[in-house]
Formats: structure tokens, sequence, C-alpha cells
């Protein structure tokens, strides 16, 4: 992996300032790249390269809060429609009108809430195991709330989670990912914290990530967007969707959707298998470009 035309920088949009992880290329053959919850752009390091090396300009931005992005002003949170704004300002900035989209996980949520309010934005939407969580019914908003509320008092108060070694790092990493590979988690764990003044080890994430959200779910909303989506969709799948019946169902009213699994791949693919990744990715851009 040939990591040096790599860009890595800062850009202000929307109010706040934005890491971004950009392969120079063709500006007529851009991708977006979103990565997903508690996750950073340097994890799809691989990726980048691997798309870069076949002639795509890539822009791989970090959400608020996550990775060396600002995080939300005090006394803010965390909502998807920020996520949304802020991906269109960061375009803006970077001068991308139009734009494949390869979206993971949460990002896949952000680029079909994208892709449904500005179609003419979207070339093409690639999901990696990113088509929304499983409908939450109305009931579940009062307790929500209140554990929203004393979830984010506790933190404030707490602070960051503070490890002791890198390997304490890896440890808690491998609790929410036992089929990665050690090596792999290792390579990862070094790139998804920073160490502190005292020499603890903390996640590059405002902790607030890690309580639960005020709202629901609302999958009627949702699928609204989806019904907008006007470009060629392929939704890409590791192996951790199968048994999600409804996600399953959700999947099949992507329109223009077409299907490629990466069978053992699991949900962090692109740390698991990058360069089949890349290969399903990269046909299924140029396919559209082609045509």
């Amino acid at each position: 992996m040939n990591a040096s035309l790599l860009r890595d920088h800062h850009i202000a949009a929307n109010g706040i300032t934005h890491h971004v992880i950009e392969h120079p290329g063709d500006a007529s053959r851009t991708v977006l790249l979103l990565h997903g919850y508690s996750d950073l752009a340097r994890t799809f390091t691989r990726v980048i390269v691997g798309l870069g090396e076949r002639g795509w300009r890539v822009g791989a931005p970090e959400f608020r809060g996550q990775g060396d992005t600002d995080r939300a002003p005090q006394g803010s949170y965390y909502h998807f429609p920020d996520y949304v704004a802020d991906v269109v300002a960061v375009c803006n900035a970077l001068a991308i009108e139009r734009s494949h989209v390869v979206a993971h996980s949460m990002g896949g949520s952000v680029a079909t809430y994208l892709a449904g309010a500005f179609p003419s934005r979207v070339r093409s939407l690639a999901l990696l195991e990113g088509v929304g969580p499983p409908a939450m019914p109305a009931e579940v908003v009062p307790d929500r709330m209140a554990g929203w509320i004393e979830g984010v008092q506790r933190v404030r108060s707490r602070g960051a989670r503070r490890m002791a070694s890198l390997d304490d790092v890896i440890a808690r990493m491998k609790l929410a990912n036992p089929s990665v590979e050690a090596e792999t988690l290792r390579e990862v764990a070094a790139m998804s914290v920073r160490a502190t003044e005292d020499g603890a080890w903390v996640f590059r994430f405002d902790p607030l990530h890690q309580t639960i959200s005020p709202g629901r779910f609302d999958a009627e909303a949702f699928e609204a967007f989806i019904a907008r989506i006007v470009c060629p969709v392929l939704l890409i799948d590791g192996g951790e969707v199968a048994g999600f019946e409804e996600l399953m169902q959700r999947a099949e009213r992507y329109p223009n959707a077409r299907k490629v699994t990466l069978a053992g791949a699991g949900h962090m693919m692109h740390w698991t298998r990058p360069a089949e990744l890349v290969d399903a990715v990269d046909a299924f851009l140029r396919e559209t470009t082609e045509g």
C-alpha cells in the first residue's frame, strides 16, 4: 500500500473544523467516503488508497465528534440532520457538486438521507451494511429521553474513558469485534486512540457518542428518503445483516439496487477484507460511470 499521495487536512464547514483524508484524482471521478459510528476515516486507509490507485479522487471526511473533526459545541448534541448538513457543507468546501458515495454502517444512513434529500448530488450509492437500524416503536421515546439526559450527565462528569495501554484498547475493541483478527485490531486500535499528557489512552471520539440518543429511529420517514433515490445503488453485505429480516426487507426497497456479499468479512469489512471491498466498489463505480 502506497499512502504517500494521501492528503490529511482540515477544512472549515458548517461552523466547525472537519478532518478530511483525500486521495488525488480526476475531479469527474470523485468518491465521497463516509465512515460509521465510532469509526474514523483513517481505518479506511487501505480502501482510500486502493480506490485512489485505480484513478478515483477520494474524499473521506470524519463526522463531527469523531476522529479529529471538532466536537459538537458545548451544550449541544449529535443528530443525523447535523451529519447531513455537515456533509453538504464539506462537499461545497471541496467543490464537490456531484459524486459517487461509498458509506459504511451509520454513514450509510447519512448517505441515504443525503441521496433522498439531494438526489442530483449523488451519482451512485454504495452502502456497506448501511441500510439503517431496526425500527423503534413510539412508546420507547420517554425512556430514551430519560436515559439520554442521565447518560449525558454521567459522561460530562466522568469525561473520556481512559485506558492504561494499547493492549487495553485492543481488549475493549475486541468485545465489539470478536471475529476480527488480533493483528488487524492492533493496527486499527493504534489509529483509533490518542495519548493523554499523563500517558493514558482515550478514543478519538466524543464520549457523548456512547450515550443513548433521545429520539427513536423513524423507519417510515427513513424509507421516504429511500423512495426518492434515483441513482444506481450497490448493497454490500459482510454477513452481519443476515438474520435481521427487517433490514433485509428494507434493503429490497432501495431502487436500482444490486447486491454483493463478502462472505465472512463481517460488519467491519474495510478492516478485514479491504482488497475485496475495493474490487467490488471499483467494479460498480466503473459500470455506473461508463453507463
